[in-house]
């Protein structure tokens, strides 16, 4: 069974940065697809950010220029770097990892962006 751990959440003012973590408990590598989705009060959850086995990353238009997904294998950890945060991103975020017929969560870390 596969377990992600997110962590790095927390509490931002507008204009900062904050950088989750998402620690994998077997190789990343064996994964096709890493990605960040994010969930806010009354709303469905969202993609945020994915990067492919290859290293091809995509971002949802909202986040692109403020948000880097990188991962690396030595570690089994995925990043998100979140800069330039603004109170819209509030949410909770949460890792997935997917394989050819299985997709796997992490419990979420909660993002929020406020004065």
């Amino acid at each position: 069974q596969v377990q992600l751990v997110e962590s790095g959440g927390g509490l931002v003012q507008p204009g900062g940065s904050l950088r989750l973590s998402c620690a994998a408990s077997g190789s990343i590598d064996s994964f096709a697809v890493m990605g960040w989705y994010r969930q806010a009060p009354g709303k469905e959850r969202e993609l945020v950010a994915a990067i492919i086995s290859g290293g091809t990353t995509n971002y949802a238009d909202s986040v692109k220029g403020r948000f880097t997904i990188a991962r690396d294998s030595a570690k089994n950890t995925v990043y998100l770097q979140m800069n330039s945060l603004k109170p819209e991103d509030t949410a909770v975020y949460y890792c997935a990892a997917a394989l050819t017929y299985s997709t796997y969560w992490g419990q979420g870390t909660q993002v929020t962006v406020s004065v």
